[in-house]
């Protein structure tokens, strides 16, 4: 069903700044990477979006495509980003449905909360594999597509009706930053996401192409917290505590960033990572939230429960 306007993108972006334009988006379905889509459609493009569960991927690109009367936007579904082939065909029929390629997200992504006490090496193995080598394989996928559209909308520095193209954009996390408990498969994973989007950055810059980290920090309603923290009793309130600004961030503010590094006011930015988390990551560390007290959850040896895909068994035993 439609979203309003409000709830996904601020009204200080011109409409059509992105029109003959066409994204692609692994893990387009989910809560963060369909409100990025959704915003670059509201503003004249189309979309191209990538998920494994092909019902949910293809019901999201129906609901996406409200955004914009007109738009075009399809949902390829049964795609793993693990497989290089499969997306490199995705991104191939994405040109020949839509027309072109002209902007990335690389979205995929897994986790779950384990220490290392009760994390495999199947599964940390599984998150280096979607979050990591999915986002190496989205790359490698887009790129000659992104070097393409660079050619045609060439980033001068000056304006241009057109607009730019050969955009791309890693969704990571900042766990790494500082350490934290029941995340070293995402810690690792995401450094080297963050290392990817750099190696684009500076071996593709020279065609036309810009690369950038977007870092959510805590967002509301989102699959991402479901996850990662416990929200019964309150708990986003006592979270939200140790957040400089003193909130849980909006969807609408990481299609706002978004669309900063899709547009001309971001033509000269490459090679960064945009942490949009109202300055969490710089009181953070220790802790994991309510429910996960460090380092008292970690010496009593219990298993996370708690929290949507949460183990009820040891994730040793994947």
């Amino acid at each position: 069903m439609p979203v309003p306007r409000e709830e996904f993108l601020s009204n200080v972006w011109r409409d059509g700044i992105f029109s003959n334009k066409v994204i692609f988006c692994t893990g387009g379905a989910g809560t963060i990477c369909s409100i990025q889509v959704r915003a670059f459609v509201a503003l004249g493009g189309n979309a191209y979006i990538i998920g494994r569960n092909a019902e949910k991927t293809e019901k999201m690109a129906k609901d996406l495509e409200t955004a914009r009367r007109g738009s075009r936007v399809i949902g390829h579904g049964n795609v793993d980003v693990r497989n290089a082939v499969a997306l490199k065909e995705a991104a191939d029929r994405c040109v020949k449905e839509l027309g072109s390629l002209d902007f990335a997200i690389a979205g995929a992504a897994g986790n779950f909360l384990a220490p290392m006490s009760q994390l495999s090496p199947n599964a940390f193995r599984t998150v280096i594999e979607i979050d990591t080598i999915g986002s190496y394989n989205t790359a490698k996928a887009v790129l000659p597509h992104l070097v393409k559209s660079a050619k045609t909308y060439p980033n001068t520095g000056k304006h241009s009706p057109a607009g730019t193209g050969g955009r791309m954009i890693f969704v990571s996390a900042s766990f790494h930053f500082k350490g934290q408990p029941l995340q070293a498969h995402a810690q690792a994973a995401k450094a080297a996401v963050d290392q990817i989007s750099n190696s684009v950055a500076i071996e593709y810059g020279p065609y036309g192409i810009t690369s950038n980290v977007i870092t959510p920090g805590p967002i509301a309603n989102t699959e991402g917290m479901e996850r990662l923290a416990k929200l019964d009793g309150g708990a986003e309130k006592e979270h939200a505590k140790i957040i400089p600004l003193g909130r849980w961030g909006q969807v609408r503010e990481i299609a706002d960033a978004t669309i900063y590094l899709f547009s001309e006011a971001g033509s000269y930015v490459n090679g960064n990572i945009l942490v949009v988390d109202g300055g969490q990551w710089r009181t953070s560390g220790a802790g994991q939230g309510k429910g996960f007290a460090y380092p008292d959850f970690l010496l009593s040896g219990d298993v996370v429960e708690g929290v949507k895909g949460g183990k009820r068994t040891d994730s040793s035993k994947l």
